[in-house]
């Protein structure tokens, strides 16, 4: 996928999101990349144990593919 198309789907996707949390978050990370911080250490405790635990899932192979998902709800 080309970058332009990805921003285009990104700004899509943003100027549709209701969730607060999520807006939240991303804006963290991006104020960190301006900044040349750690975004790490300006997540909640609740955003980097579900972080943990992800990595965890992968670690111990709980994962579903992409195109297992998107078979799933037929995209």
């Amino acid at each position: 996928m080309r970058q332009e198309t990805i921003k285009l789907e990104l700004i899509e996707w943003l100027t549709s999101l209701k969730d607060i949390d999520t807006l939240q978050y991303l804006k963290i990370i991006k104020d960190a990349r301006a900044d040349n911080k750690d975004w790490w250490s300006e997540l909640t405790e609740e955003q980097r144990l579900g972080i943990q635990r992800g990595l965890k899932d992968i670690d111990e192979g709980r994962i579903v593919s992409h195109s297992d998902v998107k078979k799933k709800y037929g995209l």
